[in-house]
């Protein structure tokens, strides 16, 4: 009989793909995205404004993640027209795995093995950049967060699977 934690993972042949790989500047900066970069273990992206500091991040945020399959949910949610992954400011979005079955879960992406630590809740930004009640319908789709236990290179096309 399986037990729950084995009904939450998903079997080896089901597996994610890196969409996008979004990177920010500065706070108010917009993202952008790249083909690939470094996972920096208990930093961030190379890329990304953690990795570009170089500190150890003790935050459980050095990586964020969300799936490609909620950009329409949200989309409709808000009453929007299509969302640029960019605009929500996750650093990868990935389709093909529930990335929210997954929390405590080591997940291998590319080259890199995140730990996913929890959701991801969105910020009041959200209204600015999806519209009015953008916030609200990112509730429960914004995401995960996710700490980078081993670095490595992560590039566009990568499979997400759990480790």
């Amino acid at each position: 009989m399986k037990t729950m934690r084995d009904l939450m993972t998903p079997p080896d042949h089901i597996q994610g793909r890196v969409d996008a790989i979004v990177v920010r500047g500065q706070p108010r900066e917009r993202a952008r995205t790249v083909e690939q970069t470094m996972a920096l273990a208990g930093i961030g992206l190379a890329d990304d404004r953690l990795g570009r500091r170089g500190e150890a991040e003790l935050s459980t945020r050095q990586v964020t993640l969300i799936q490609q399959e909620h950009l329409p949910v949200i989309a409709a949610l808000a009453r929007s027209g299509p969302l640029d992954a960019v605009d929500l400011r996750r650093n990868l979005v990935v389709s093909g795995i529930n990335l929210l079955s997954l929390k405590k879960v080591r997940l291998r992406v590319g080259e890199a093995v995140l730990e996913l630590v929890g959701p991801c809740a969105p910020c009041s930004r959200m209204e600015e950049v999806i519209g009015p009640g953008g916030y609200a319908a990112m509730r429960g789709h914004g995401g995960m967060t996710a700490r980078i236990l081993e670095g490595g290179l992560i590039r566009v096309g990568d499979a997400v699977r759990v480790s």
